[in-house]
């Protein structure tokens, strides 16, 4: 008696090329991406409230909030581009995205625990 096989699918075989390969859900890297904007104008109320020149908190801003709100998050897309392309791994754009928006929030948090 022959028992029927079926082949298990495996591991190393590709999947077709319609199929998106996105790890990381869309939410997260939504609100991320939320995040980091909430966190990076979150010390300019305060400093307006003490009393500091509104030139000097708006020209500090506009280097700091784009820098860590799409400065890092696009370094990170960058970056997986040129290791796509150099190596032929398949890092996906969101996932490329949502760990530059992770890393921009991490590194705001120790900067404001540093300075606290």
């Amino acid at each position: 008696m022959d028992k029927p096989t079926t082949q298990m699918p495996d591991d190393n075989q590709q999947r077709p090329q319609d199929q998106p390969r996105s790890l990381v859900p869309k939410g997260i890297t939504i609100g991320l991406a939320v995040f980091s904007l909430v966190l990076s104008l979150a010390g300019y109320g305060f400093r307006l409230m003490i009393g500091e020149d509104i030139e000097s908190v708006l020209r500090h801003a506009a280097f700091i909030v784009p820098a860590f709100v799409l400065g890092i998050p696009l370094l990170f897309w960058l970056g997986s581009r040129v290791f796509n392309k150099v190596k032929g791994t398949h890092i996906e754009t969101r996932n490329a995205l949502t760990l530059g928006w992770l890393t921009a929030c991490v590194s705001m948090l120790w900067l404001m625990g540093t300075y606290s």
